[in-house]
């Protein structure tokens, strides 16, 4: 399989894309159209309608079984079905429909399925697999990157590092700060992740309930959606909907994540830049090749990998956030063909995530780099030095500092402390100016 798959994603990274298999296959999606089917007949039974007094609640657990207990042979033969049928849903009912009969569960049969569209159970099984897959598989990860991050940025909290502004040096900073940031940005973007509800349509062919408002025209359909969807799938029905769902939710969940993706690029980027600056050394595996040509080299490529998939995965999630919000009138079928790809951009976006991981873990901190870097950036120290004069009333100390630091020549230690002596200051403020240096002018 891995060497004749067409999509990396099942094949080189089968082993860590394996689990979103269990939600984005399409033996899965036929696992939770059948139980969405399943609960939906159980939900009507227990309106009750008078048609279904019969079924009883240990008939409710064999047909629960129908998706419990599924397995690919169950999935070989719903696809055997839809090769007559030629509609995938139609299938799942067909399969549904035979499973009843070879129990001998009576003469109800004909209530599964019963007044609804294809889209009532795509737009409550796609929502239903997406955020247990979310919850299960993606947001955990997230959560554990975050969580390695700010552990990373407290062991190395007080390290000074040389900034750099537009490629420049710049204001010494610490470099746990420096991670710090990118918590605040991820642990932001989660949480407005998990704020999104996860809508679902179910209302019949063009979300009215036509079908089920004519054959039971007392009983109030709306109340009985909501609590279907809400309560014992765990979604959030839409209101009001043509044949689909609106998507605008899930499309905020994909931008979302692309966010959070785009993020994780600017992190790789970084890291990748602090290594070949050779702050960070990294771990050496026995056996692992860094170049076919050069064998010195340990290459960044864990953070490489990881920007690559990133990149991939939010290209999908921008064309699926773009498309599926955009239906013409109550319904074409591009939504489709589209939503079966949900599970290509998450897979990306997990080998990502687990490449940036394996990253960080291999990193080294290289101290003397960074402090070389530092020493070698005296004039850093020039902002700290004419903010000292301003407060002390000095006459137009930056133009000094200007001056001093624009010239050809390299700062040093040396050349601040010649030029703070040649001020006309007192010795105390002499004092205080020349204990300034690169490695402790990191601010709060």
């Amino acid at each position: 399989m891995e060497l004749t798959a067409i999509s990396p994603v099942d094949g080189r990274y089968r082993k860590i894309t394996n689990p979103l298999a269990a939600y984005f296959s399409e033996s899965s999606l036929m696992k939770y159209r059948l139980r969405v089917e399943v609960e939906y007949f159980i939900a009507l039974c227990e309106l009750p309608l008078p048609q279904l007094n019969g079924i009883n609640k240990n008939m409710h657990k064999q047909l629960r079984a129908v998706y419990s207990t599924f397995n690919l042979r169950d999935a070989e033969r719903i696809k055997e079905i839809e090769k007559t049928t030629n509609h995938d849903v139609k299938a799942v009912e067909y399969f549904l429909k035979e499973y009843w009969k070879k129990r001998k569960l009576g003469p109800s049969s004909e209530f599964i399925h019963f007044g609804l569209t294809s889209q009532d159970i795509n737009n409550t099984s796609v929502p239903l697999l997406w955020k247990e897959a979310l919850g299960n598989e993606i947001q955990p990860v997230i959560q554990e990157i975050i969580r390695k991050i700010t552990h990373l940025s407290k062991e190395w909290a007080i390290v000074p590092m040389l900034a750099r502004t537009h490629g420049q040096p710049a204001s010494p900073t610490r470099l746990g700060k420096e991670l710090m940031v990118f918590v605040e940005r991820l642990s932001g973007q989660a949480a407005q992740l998990a704020a999104i509800p996860f809508s679902a349509k179910f209302g019949g062919a063009t979300g009215n309930f036509n079908a089920h408002h004519i054959a039971y025209p007392a009983i109030d359909w709306v109340k009985f959606a909501n609590k279907f969807v809400n309560k014992t799938l765990g979604l959030n029905r839409s209101q009001f909907t043509t044949q689909i769902d609106h998507y605008d939710n899930l499309a905020a969940q994909f931008d979302a994540l692309s966010r959070i993706n785009t993020i994780l690029i600017d992190l790789n980027r970084d890291i990748w830049q602090y290594i070949s600056m050779d702050y960070f050394k990294q771990k050496i595996k026995k056996g692992e090749i860094g170049s076919s040509a050069m064998p010195h080299k340990v290459n960044p490529i864990d953070f490489e990998n990881s920007e690559g998939n990133l990149g991939i995965g939010n290209a999908l999630f921008r064309h699926l956030s773009g498309k599926l919000p955009i239906s013409r009138l109550q319904r074409d079928l591009t939504d489709s063909t589209v939503l079966r790809n949900i599970g290509v951009p998450v897979a990306h976006s997990l080998i990502a995530y687990k490449s940036l991981l394996k990253g960080l873990d291999k990193l080294i901190l290289n101290p003397s780099a960074l402090q070389a870097d530092l020493e070698n950036n005296w004039a850093v120290v020039a902002e700290a030095i004419q903010t000292v004069l301003r407060r002390e009333g000095y006459p137009e100390p930056y133009e000094a500092l200007k001056d001093l630091t624009r010239t050809h020549e390299r700062i040093t230690r040396q050349s601040i402390s010649v030029f703070i002596d040649s001020l006309s200051i007192k010795p105390a403020l002499k004092n205080e100016l020349k204990k300034i240096t690169p490695s402790n002018y990191t601010g709060i």
